[in-house]
């Protein structure tokens, strides 16, 4: 079953992306429904962007009214200001410069359950475990003092030298800047903390010492 809204991040901040065949009612049932599981889990102030060409004014409106009741801010933009952000942020090779809170820290004390989304601009500690259908996206690290069975996303703004560490990795999905790994479908608890970054042009998981 496809999503009908999801949150990604680009260069230029988070984005949401919306099922352009979907109806308006279900986006907007299921967008509520994302945004409740995620109750204190989202930076309040966090701008979350949109492409607004397939919306009709009032649509605009009545999203921009529901992000605003969970202290989120939606920015509306044309495909074509998108296009033109991206590639000015491309040529500065300073997207760092254009996210606010980039390199704030957002602590979590609290287990993230599954149907649940975690998504800062900056970086993420949390204090406990991160289950299996949950997902966790930073545009910079992700540490999990717990284990991690979710899908997780660091440096989601295209930060490769973003790290994702954990007490215990087993994630369903880990993915840095751009860059996807899959977890085995046998693969077994670890004994030891692990760091997950980008190698050569990969992403590779060794053990670390705290």
């Amino acid at each position: 079953m496809s999503e009908d809204v999801k949150f990604k991040g680009s260069r230029s901040g988070l984005q949401l992306v919306l099922n352009d065949t979907a109806s308006f009612s279900d986006i907007e049932r299921e967008l509520k429904t994302k945004l409740e599981s995620s109750l204190n889990f989202f930076c309040k102030g966090t701008i979350v962007k949109v492409i607004s060409g397939a919306l009709k004014k009032e649509e605009q409106d009545r999203l921009a009214e529901l992000f605003h009741g969970y202290g989120l801010i939606l920015r509306l933009m044309s495909l074509e200001t998108e296009k033109a952000q991206e590639k000015k942020i491309i040529e500065k090779k300073e997207p760092e410069e254009e996210i606010p809170g980039l390199h704030d820290m957002t602590v979590i004390d609290k287990t993230i359950r599954g149907g649940q989304e975690v998504v800062c601009n900056g970086s993420i500690l949390i204090c406990g475990n991160v289950n299996p259908g949950s997902q966790v996206i930073a545009g910079g690290n992700i540490d999990i003092r717990g284990t991690c069975r979710g899908i997780v996303h660091a440096g989601a703004f295209g930060d490769t030298k973003a790290i994702i560490v954990a007490d215990h990795m087993m994630p369903m999905q880990v993915r840095i800047a751009e860059l996807i790994a899959r977890a085995p479908d046998d693969m077994e608890k670890s004994k030891c903390t692990e760091r997950a970054y980008i190698k050569n042009g990969q992403i590779v998981i060794e053990p670390i010492e705290r």
